[in-house]
């Protein structure tokens, strides 16, 4: 499989969001992803259901969807009324995963897990079975345009040894400091998705950026 290209929003041009889309729309990206900060979680906040429903209606990518927020049980049939097609929860903020697992999965939507950098992989390994999606944060969640973690290649080649190992066919996913200086490396390391966004939305050429990044 050739690796996956999602945009994420968080460093578009919010005043101008339709015209942002609509040029991923164009794109030879594969998924929109969409930052979904509560302040409680993570030091940030970022948008909800309302502006998540007009993004579905612009979007022809699917909406990837990244649950940085506490108690994310209390919104799953939410996010999938707002037009989530996928959905991401954080290992540090879920007292039952295995519950939450289901029940993303009950309401037909693709589930991921995503780990802080200081979390070890190995503490997935009785669910990972069950996931289409890790998310492995090479950021401290909360903020766009950061340095990415240089310790990430570690952890990507450990996750994906017990991805084989557990018979997963969980894609791996990085979020955070990527782009055409690394994406290569990762890629080696057995990275399938990679979130972008100051990389694309800070680009002069953005479409010319996501070609470029999809055929490393």
């Amino acid at each position: 499989m050739s690796h996956l290209i999602a945009p994420s929003i968080l460093t578009a041009n919010f005043l101008d969001l339709r015209k942002e889309i609509e040029m991923i729309n164009s794109s030879e990206a594969d998924w929109l992803h969409l930052d979904i900060m509560d302040g409680v979680f993570v030091p940030n906040m970022t948008f909800g259901f309302p502006i998540i429903r007009l993004i579905k209606e612009v979007s022809s990518k699917p909406l990837d969807t990244h649950l940085m927020i506490v108690e994310p049980d209390r919104h799953l049939e939410r996010f999938l009324a707002a037009g989530a097609d996928m959905l991401t929860v954080h290992y540090e903020a879920c007292t039952h995963l295995d519950r939450t697992i289901d029940t993303i999965k009950s309401l037909g939507m693709r589930v991921g897990v995503a780990i802080n950098p200081h979390t070890s992989v190995q503490l997935l390994e009785n669910v990972l079975p069950d996931l289409d999606l890790v998310l492995n944060m090479t950021v401290n969640p909360g903020y766009g345009a950061q340095s990415f973690i240089e310790n990430s290649y570690n952890k990507i080649r450990q996750l994906r040894e017990l991805i084989v190992r557990t018979g997963s066919h969980a894609l791996i996913q990085v979020d955070g400091g990527v782009g055409l200086g690394n994406l290569s490396k990762l890629k080696d390391a057995g990275v399938d998705v990679f979130v972008v966004g100051n990389t694309v939305f800070a680009s002069e050429d953005p479409l010319e950026t996501i070609r470029q990044l999809k055929q490393l």
